[in-house]
């Protein structure tokens, strides 16, 4: 006989509050002073992050969303918002199964998952990506310019 597991079930549960937050940010923005700390697993499966950061950052990452974030997007299973970096946008996207805590300090509100052994089973992403990087498609010897294409011809 299988066992129920409730802490699964109060992580999903819990999950959907911070879900509900976000949802509320993306169509009200946030207040003054308010913010969201969010740490998440940055090695997770589903998680879109910069490789300088995934370097930088290789099992958590917390990210501050308050006076400079934007393209805030929801769904059902992730979020993704666009941050600075370094002085550079970048485009994050983080399922709610990566999360590993939620803080709104303004209110002294703050949420610990739980993270489990395995992944979950991933769906189809339904954010849309502004900023997402795309991977090169030209071949590797096309990007080689000689330079003597550029140089002026001298007749000797």
């Amino acid at each position: 006989m299988h066992k129920i597991n409730y802490q699964q079930l109060l992580d999903n549960a819990l999950k959907s509050v911070v879900k509900e937050a976000l949802i509320y940010a993306q169509y009200n923005g946030l207040g003054d002073d308010a913010g969201f700390f969010i740490t998440f697993k940055t090695r997770a499966p589903g998680v879109v992050l910069p490789d300088f950061l995934r370097m930088r950052y290789p099992d958590t990452m917390t990210i501050v969303l308050q006076y400079s974030y934007n393209n805030l997007n929801v769904s059902d299973t992730e979020f993704g918002v666009q941050l600075t970096f370094d002085g550079r946008p970048f485009f994050i996207r983080v399922p709610f199964s990566a999360l590993v805590e939620f803080k709104d300090p303004t209110t002294e509100f703050m949420l610990s998952f739980q993270s489990r052994a395995q992944a979950p089973e991933q769906k189809t992403n339904n954010i849309e990506l502004p900023l997402e990087e795309k991977p090169d498609t030209v071949p590797d010897d096309k990007r080689i310019v000689s330079l003597d294409e550029f140089r002026k011809k001298r007749n000797l």
